[in-house]
């Protein structure tokens, strides 16, 4: 056992003296050593609940002959850090979960890890770390929040959003809105970027059957992290680490597993990073490839105007039935082994939608093609990503004039006041990893579009990125970002911007010439920041994050010069 560095001979005798201040007998000591990496706090409602996760995971460590040691990392909650500076604090913090996570299981030489995130930058993060440690782990989430219920309205925090920019909802109605909307312990309802990564957990073969749909305050969640804890076990008795589970294959499967349930596009910045932690690259070619060839099964809120919620995806069969439904098309590596060990085919070996509204069969899908899309051309060299599922018809073959603003504040200040048109192309930019830096998500210019019944009528191009809960034209993660000099930043008011979502482009129509010109004049100055220069984890983030289309990672070898 790895523990046993800690453990074991006359020489150890301080470290099991500190082992038994923590209450810990001799038959507890001879066992081994389980971390439980939780994220359970006061402050998240994704995480309200993670203490009693960590217990019934703990409980099922020791069932399984296992001794469980429980500690937390921290958590953002990106609906009470969007629309101000607190949002540059979010993507951050996925690193730093990442780190805390390495630094507790290999500081205290232990046996296993069983990681237990929920909101959206907690689960990439603690995957980062197990996948880059040669340490068996598994993962259990604390399941998605119910739908609020207002007479026959199945509501989520998007609606209160766009409905807060809704002139004709009333001062009254919305306050209803905002006391049924979240009506407990999870993380939000709809296909939002936690509960898109979460369900990813299942087909990446990280995490047991049904982790992704289990709502949080259902009794089968309880059960589920007891039998996390034992599989944990299991792992460790057979020598079964991360990099065994996470192949091409696994991301093959997630990938598909992402376009047919038109999952949030900020997939494409976490999936990258997992995989760059076990020495793979996701081309973004590939990405779009398999996208072309997956058919979308799903349409969860904020999907195509569905007001279905993740309960209704649990109830029509949860992960295991789209993969079931894909399993007919070919549409997965069902060879590819999982932390139930089990295969995936297997785990999912008759699984069928058992609601044909809510999952349907790969002969009758929403869609030919998946969920997301990548767009490329001269204005996004290094691609761009689009939730094409939750995306109106109007604006997927679209040209109109630029409205362009150097801040996310700059442009929800011109947006609430209506100095938008219908046709324009709004263009948010230095809100990249770098420039932001920390690339906030553009969900509040996006809901205040929606809620002024604009989502179909106007296209927001950003290097920045979005919440998985935003409908609409939203065209993020544009590559090379303004702060690296990428062609958005070289965008002026009225230039002419082109969107074909069939022929995966998007295009700025200026000169050669003229672009070069501004080229020369161009000065790397973020106006995001430039009265306000990042300092603390900001600075250091800006000086180390690479670009989006890498999944915004920090690669050791690109600073071993002191980022000289």
């Amino acid at each position: 056992m790895k523990s046993d560095m800690i453990k074991k001979g006359r020489g150890k005798a301080g470290q099991r003296s500190l082992l038994r201040a923590l209450g810990l007998n001799e038959e507890e000591l001879s066992r081994p050593l389980i971390g439980i990496a939780g994220s359970a706090n006061e402050l998240v409602p994704g995480h309200i609940h993670l203490d009693e996760v960590n217990r019934a995971v703990a409980e099922g460590v020791r069932l399984a002959g296992g001794t469980p040691l429980i500690f937390n990392t921290i958590a953002v909650c990106d609906g009470l850090a969007m629309g101000h500076r607190g949002m540059k604090y979010s993507l951050p913090s996925r690193e730093i979960i990442s780190y805390s996570v390495e630094i507790m299981v290999r500081a205290h030489a232990l046996d296993g890890v069983v990681i237990v995130p929920n909101c959206d930058k907690v689960i990439p993060g603690m995957l980062m770390a197990v996948a880059r440690m040669d340490v068996p782990a598994i993962m259990v989430s604390g399941g998605p929040m119910l739908a609020g219920r207002l007479g026959d309205l199945s509501l989520d925090l998007i609606q209160v959003m766009e409905a807060s920019a809704d002139a004709g909802v009333t001062d009254d109605r919305l306050a209803e809105l905002e006391a049924c909307a979240c009506p407990g312990a999870g993380c939000c309802s709809g296909l939002f970027t936690a509960n898109s990564m979460n369900c990813l957990s299942e087909a990446l073969g990280m995490a047991l059957p049904y982790n992704g749909t289990t709502p949080a305050v259902d009794p089968g969640r309880l059960v589920l992290a007891k039998d996390t804890g034992a599989a944990c076990m299991r792992l460790v008795e057979s020598s079964t680490v991360p990099a065994d589970i996470l192949t091409g294959r696994a991301f093959h499967n997630a990938l598909a597993v992402d376009m047919a349930i038109g999952g949030s596009t900020n997939s494409l910045l976490h999936l990258p990073a997992i995989a760059a932690e076990v020495g793979l690259e996701l081309d973004l070619a590939e990405v779009d490839r398999i996208c072309t060839v997956t058919p979308n099964l799903a349409r969860i809120a904020p999907a195509g105007g569905s007001r279905h919620h993740m309960e209704d995806l649990h109830r029509a069969g949860g992960i295991p039935a789209v993969m079931g439904e894909l399993s007919e098309v070919g549409a997965l590596d069902l060879e590819a082994p999982t932390v139930s060990g089990r295969t995936l085919g297997q785990n999912v070996a008759g699984a069928r939608s058992l609601d044909r509204e809510v999952i349907r069969t790969a002969a009758d899908p929403y869609s030919a093609k998946g969920g997301l899309a990548i767009l490329r051309g001269s204005l996004a060299p290094e691609g761009s990503v689009l939730k094409e599922a939750a995306m109106g018809e109007k604006m997927r073959s679209h040209r109109g004039p630029a409205h362009v603003f150097d801040s996310e504040e700059e442009g929800i200040a011109v947006i609430r006041a209506g100095g938008i048109k219908p046709g324009e192309v709004v263009v948010i930019r230095y809100e990249g990893p770098r420039g932001g830096p920390g690339m906030r998500e553009m969900l509040e210019p996006t809901a205040t579009i929606a809620g002024m019944g604009l989502d179909d009528e106007v296209l927001l191009v950003t290097d920045g990125r979005f919440s998985g809960g935003t409908r609409g034209g939203a065209v993020g993660h544009v590559s090379p970002e303004a702060a690296a000099g990428g062609p958005i930043a070289l965008v002026r008011d009225g230039d002419e911007i082109s969107i074909d979502v069939a022929a995966r482009a998007l295009e700025l129509h200026v000169d050669a010439g003229e672009l070069e010109a501004r080229r020369r004049e161009w000065k790397p100055v973020s106006g995001a920041f430039a009265e306000e220069p990042p300092t603390g984890v900001l600075a250091v983030y800006r000086h180390l994050i690479g670009s989006a289309t890498g999944g915004a990672v920090i690669d050791a070898k690109d600073h071993e010069d002191g980022g000289k």
